[in-house]
């Protein structure tokens, strides 16, 4: 681990291109460490190597296999990191730009233009003390449940995020992926019990998706609506799996999940739309996906991708004056007819309590 985590410094300070990643549930941390700086795309999804893809255009970004060293360690208890105690004063401006953006969603929903809309806001943190290492432990540590990353490279920015949601998981002709909506915060034991709204919300972003893979698809099963735990929060998820056609591609299947409807809305261009016109900032990576892409199973004939929707994440701006380093924090809320929108804003607040957790 801690061999591991030199490199990952030494490859920072050449300023060249690595991601780190720990899937659900493991303990195995895996490193690609990119031999230079060239910036390298994902253009029909044929490639081998490691994927971080935008919200919105078609410059998918490639860490590729045959230009990285993998490394791979095994993950070791680490110390309990103290939790920072940020005090958060609620900034008055931010709450009234966002109900009033929110309110703008939900009257496009009333005049029949949308089913539904994801809208974001960004918030920004300084980071007087920023330690690359100490924060990706601590978001390992934090989300064990959770697809935990940290990406750099010197012409896009460095990234890191634990995000709940699996965009696809492929296995040459197989393929499984999850619709996800809805958030609340646990309150300790209780039970989690979800209103009409979320339900609602929830049905619709698996409706999109068996409609959408319909032509692309020769087989699907669906399971039941269950709550799923991420960190401090529950989601109501439920998993799809099928099998693509002989005649169908992997990149068609993305290109007709991404952007789901838990990060974009209903209809999925109205609602690209509304959002590019409305929100007023640009999303980056944010709500885009990432993961491994074609990574060769145990016989060479079996190709396996895993990719995750960019959520829970960070954008890290590094100054040269290391004490004036910034975080860029992202939350985003399924607007409906039924939303309200000062609960909205409560819910992108404990959004961004669960990332502010980390710094």
């Amino acid at each position: 681990m801690i061999d591991f985590f030199i490199k990952v410094k030494q490859q920072k300070a050449q300023n060249l291109p690595f991601v780190l990643y720990r899937k659900p549930n493991d303990i195995k941390l895996v490193g690609f460490f990119q031999n230079n700086d060239h910036l390298y795309f994902a253009e029909n999804f044929e490639e081998t190597g490691f994927v971080f893809a935008p919200f919105e255009g078609s410059q998918m970004i490639l860490i590729p296999k045959n230009q990285s060293v993998k490394w791979e360690a095994l993950i070791t208890s680490f110390k309990e990191n103290e939790d920072s105690n940020f005090t958060d004063s609620e900034d008055r401006l931010a709450k009234e730009h966002f109900e009033k953006l929110v309110q703008k969603g939900i009257d496009a929903i009333a005049k029949g233009t949308l089913k539904k809309v994801v809208l974001s806001r960004k918030e920004i943190v300084d980071l007087s003390n920023f330690d690359l290492v100490s924060i990706f432990e601590k978001l390992i540590q934090s989300y064990p449940t959770a697809f935990c990353y940290c990406w750099f490279h010197p012409k896009i920015g460095l990234w890191l995020g634990a995000t709940p949601e699996r965009l696809l998981k492929a296995n040459n002709n197989t393929f499984d992926t999850m619709a996800l909506a809805g958030t609340q915060k646990l309150q300790g034991a209780k039970e989690v019990v979800w209103e009409k709204k979320e339900m609602e919300e929830q049905q619709f972003v698996t409706d999109f998706i068996l409609n959408n893979l319909k032509n692309l698809t020769s087989e699907v099963a669906v399971s039941s609506p269950y709550t799923l735990q991420a960190g401090t929060l529950a989601h109501i998820k439920t998993d799809i799996e099928g099998v693509i056609n002989e005649n169908s591609s992997l990149k068609q299947v993305v290109s007709v999940l991404h952007p789901t409807p838990a990060v974009c809305g209903l209809p999925k261009e109205a609602a690209k739309v509304f959002i590019l016109e409305n929100e007023g900032y640009d999303r980056e990576y944010y709500t885009g996906f990432l993961g491994e892409l074609n990574k060769e199973g145990f016989n060479k004939e079996e190709l396996k991708s895993d990719l995750y929707v960019n959520l829970r994440c960070m954008q890290i701006k590094i100054a040269s004056n290391l004490a004036m380093t910034q975080a860029h924090l992202y939350m985003g809320c399924g607007i409906t007819k039924d939303s309200i929108p000062e609960n909205e804003w409560k819910e992108s607040i404990n959004k961004s309590a669960t990332m502010k957790r980390v710094l």
